[in-house]
């Protein structure tokens, strides 16, 4: 069974710390995704830390705090999700928690092709 993944780029609401922001998606929104979302197989939070990035001079401006990853069992599992999504009531509750910790306009989520290197 082949695995399918998609990566969210997230932005935490100004002024927010980091200490509350892990607080929030750990002990609260990331429970609620999974209670919403049974297809999801695996769920990694990634909390970015900008201080020693490399960056190239024209690059742009990094606008996300977060890097999260989400595995489905395949491509139905993720199209559960969207299904699921799209119920008013399940909608509802995502957009209320996310209004209290991210800045939602900024969210961008999309399939990847994840390719794995193996070092010896």
């Amino acid at each position: 069974m082949s695995e399918f993944k998609v990566v969210a780029l997230l932005k935490a609401k100004d002024g927010m710390s980091k200490e509350a922001l892990i607080e929030h998606y750990e002990n609260i929104h990331a429970p609620l995704i999974r209670s919403q979302f049974p297809s999801i197989t695996a769920y990694r939070r990634n909390y970015c830390d900008f201080a020693d990035a490399y960056v190239y001079p024209d690059a742009a401006p990094f606008d996300f705090d977060m890097v999260t990853e989400i595995w489905f069992a395949d491509e139905e599992g993720y199209r559960d999700m969207q299904r699921r999504y799209e119920n008013p009531e399940v909608l509802a509750k995502i957009k209320e928690d996310e209004s209290k910790f991210l800045d939602s306009g900024k969210t961008r989520m999309f399939v990847v092709d994840e390719r794995v290197s193996v070092f010896d």
